[in-house]
């Protein structure tokens, strides 16, 4: 199973074998015996470079599971220290990573150097399958997203503010409501970002919307604005990247004001708790105190 992991993850027999750390030859006989006791063609040979079949990546799919649950055996073995060692491989969603990444990393890095931490920035969705497929450990993510088979562990809670271009009349307001942004106004996030949905939740609806342009950073969702007009709605720490002009083009909206949840997600089947935890203080050294979870503050997360 390692050995058809490791190919689908170089496609290159030679690559594959160093990385497993057995001669080429090896690796191919004993795919070869895989592929005979399972009685399927896992890999299609005549691609360049080589490729699983249809079946194949089912195959691979289900031995990256197997392989971290066998991970997750091992782990119950090891001592406490190790536990809150080695690799950590984290997914986060765009429109969180700019404001607890730098400050993520560097906490990391000082308070537990012996874990190395690996970051990858995708979409929900692509973390999900991710997470599921065991190619993730854990993911920093906006919830509920309620899937059976994964945990969510609230970390803090977030507002949205407007964003809004001194030409528009609401820039007059000190404070609105979600109601006075017609969508015909509104810049918003391309599809497949969680957070543009949130926003047409609490606004009049994504019906009236005719934006001409969808994009894929909160920053430039501002920088629209300030050359188009219109207005847009920024995660509460975006603010903190602005500078003092723009600060003035920020306004709150009225109580109840809209709020996102941002959550630590795992695999039920996950084990590492204090590994878990070295993550959790890590992110409560970065986020303000007022925003993390009334549970977090007084307890540790336990499995």
């Amino acid at each position: 199973m390692e050995y058809i992991v490791a190919l689908d993850t170089h496609r290159h027999f030679v690559k594959a074998a160093q990385a497993c750390g057995v001669s080429q030859p090896t690796l191919s006989t004993l795919i070869n015996k895989l592929e005979e006791e399972l009685d399927t063609i896992i890999f299609d040979r005549t691609c360049h470079p080589i490729r699983p079949t249809a079946i194949g990546e089912q195959i691979i799919n289900q031995a990256r599971v197997v392989l971290f649950n066998i991970s997750q055996l091992k782990e119950l073995t090891l001592s406490e220290r190790e536990l809150n060692s080695g690799r950590l491989r984290l997914g986060v969603i765009p429109t969180v990573a700019p404001y607890i990444l730098p400050g993520l990393f560097q906490e990391m890095r000082s308070a537990h150097p012996q874990i190395e931490l690996q970051v990858s920035e995708q979409q929900t969705h692509i973390i999900v399958e991710q997470l599921r497929k065991a190619e993730l450990d854990m993911a920093i993510l906006a919830t509920p997203l309620g899937h059976e088979d994964i945990l969510e562990i609230p970390l803090y809670y977030e507002k949205f503010l407007a964003y809004i271009s001194p030409q528009e009349a609401l820039h007059q307001e000190q404070e609105i409501a979600a109601s006075q942004m017609p969508t015909q106004h509104l810049w918003v996030l391309k599809e497949g970002h969680c957070m543009r949905n949130q926003i047409f939740n609490f606004c009049e609806g994504e019906s009236d919307y005719n934006g001409f342009y969808e994009a894929g950073s909160i920053t430039t969702l501002v920088n629209i604005v300030d050359a188009n007009g219109g207005y847009t709605v920024i995660p509460e720490l975006h603010r903190n990247l602005l500078h003092h002009e723009q600060q003035s083009n920020v306004r709150e909206f009225a109580h109840p004001a809209p709020v996102r949840e941002i959550s630590l997600i795992i695999r039920r089947d996950y084990v590492r708790q204090r590994l878990i935890n070295s993550l959790v203080d890590a992110v409560k050294a970065v986020i303000p105190d007022s925003m993390i979870d009334a549970r977090l503050k007084k307890f540790a997360v336990r499995l």
